[in-house]
């Protein structure tokens, strides 16, 4: 998985995770170094290299007009979800301290075009996945209904999962959507405040929806059998990282303001699809 933003040995960008992440990547410890305002471009692809490029390497990243085309929605139905993101609330779970995460959370059960919301419930995740907040059940505000009536959101939810069974085959997918805004109150925002992680599910997929004066957020994929991996940002609103969690293991770089004294935040839309229940059944 070596490219222009890769590393497959220790050389001028060669990096191990560790090295990279800071030592204790379990335990949300990335540091920022001067490496993350470097901004290595994505190895995007078509939408028709999609599962291919999924099941080659265990992730992939399409532009815009990949992911609309992947979909079938053009893009100004998928920016008009965009007003749900200014009406997250904050998330009172972080451990870090931190005022710099808002979220809400919503579970569904998607068997072919079928898809059913099942009632709200906790987000859980053990402690093997993530060191930080793993372990407890954390009860998140419901999505908007603004947000459940969009036909853009079936769509979302309908080829996500259409993915997942392009992995591993036709069955149930048991799908939790997590619109997250990450912001720089208090000067630094931290994505991955777990550090680099697997999420205990077959397929996460991560849209970029905004990037408002800001510096980092920088994508890292692992190789979860060993120490290869990419490092890359997205930059373009709805472009998105697809993962295979079982093959991979990814983080996000701590995002800082662009222009000091100005907020800055970054916007995203997390899908993950897990085969036989949802983490905590």
């Amino acid at each position: 998985m070596a490219g222009a933003g890769g590393w497959a040995t220790r050389g001028a960008t060669g990096v191990s995770c560790a090295e990279v992440c800071g030592a204790d990547v379990g335990a949300g410890q990335a540091t920022l170094q001067g490496i993350m305002h470097v901004t290595f471009p994505a190895p995007t692809v078509e939408a028709d290299a999609l599962v291919p490029t999924l099941q080659r390497q265990g992730f992939a990243v399409l532009g815009p007009a990949a992911v609309s085309a992947w979909l079938d929605v053009p893009l100004p139905a998928l920016r008009a979800l965009h007003p749900a993101w200014d009406d997250l609330p904050p998330d009172r779970y972080l451990k870090d301290g931190g005022r710099y995460r808002r979220r809400r959370h919503g579970c569904f059960v998607v068997d072919g075009d079928a898809v059913r919301r099942v009632p709200d419930r906790a987000h859980y995740q053990p402690l093997e996945y993530n060191a930080l907040h793993g372990g407890m059940r954390r009860w998140f505000a419901p999505l908007t209904p603004a947000l459940l009536d969009a036909p853009a959101w079936t769509r979302l939810l309908q080829r996500t999962a259409a993915l997942a069974t392009a992995l591993r085959g036709p069955q149930p997918w048991y799908v939790e959507a997590h619109p997250f805004r990450i912001d720089t109150t208090g000067g630094i925002g931290r994505p991955t405040p777990e550090g680099a992680h697997r999420d205990g599910v077959d397929l996460v997929a991560v849209f970029l929806l905004d990037r408002h004066n800001i510096k980092g957020g920088e994508s890292r994929v692992f190789d979860a059998a060993g120490p290869h991996g990419q490092r890359f940002t997205l930059s373009e609103p709805w472009s998105a990282l697809l993962l295979d969690d079982e093959r991979v293991i990814h983080e996000t770089t701590p995002i800082q303001p662009l222009r000091e004294g100005e907020l800055g935040w970054r916007d995203t839309l997390v899908l993950t699809c897990r085969a036989s229940g949802f983490l905590g059944d």
